[in-house]
């Protein structure tokens, strides 16, 4: 598979999570608990396997990217602290919603920009045979990506 086309698909599955979470009632806890968990276990390997394997790459095969990863590796630090808070907070705390809003709001901004901005300048620099390379070592790395969002790289730069 093709890496960008797994990095999308992860995207889509974040965002029918989050489209689900929407939909919740507010005394829903046990629902919206569940839905942070698979949340957190999706962006937590997302984000690792990116910065393992997929941002690396980028800089390598197209360097005019440096920008946009070191602002993604930015992205993700902020992404990766607000999972750990949300995997500790109980569904009956009065900021779960709140956070897990703030949440959503800076994971499509961050999806939107790789994907429309960063994506396609990738795709042409790296080409097909390499961005297949890529997919199997993510599709590969993923199984073995750490469960904890604090063990994602970016969580420790400051």
């Amino acid at each position: 598979m093709d890496g960008i086309v797994l990095l999308r698909e992860d995207h889509a599955t974040v965002e029918k999570l989050f489209k689900k979470f929407e939909k919740t009632d507010d005394d829903a806890h046990k629902e919206r608990r569940s839905i942070a968990d698979q949340v957190i276990e999706e962006l937590t390997a997302h984000a690792w396997i990116e910065e393992q394997i997929f941002y690396p790459a980028a800089r390598e095969g197209a360097p005019d990217t440096t920008d946009h990863v070191l602002e993604s590796i930015e992205e993700h630090h902020a992404v990766v602290w607000m999972l750990s808070e949300l995997k500790d907070m109980p569904p009956t705390d009065e900021r779960f919603k709140a956070k897990m809003s703030v949440l959503m709001e800076n994971v499509r901004h961050h999806v939107e920009e790789e994907e429309k901005d960063w994506f396609p300048e990738v795709r042409k620099a790296l080409g097909r045979k390499r961005l297949v390379e890529l997919g199997e070592q993510m599709q590969k790395a993923k199984q073995k990506a750490p469960r904890d969002p604090l063990a994602v790289p970016s969580a420790t730069h400051a």
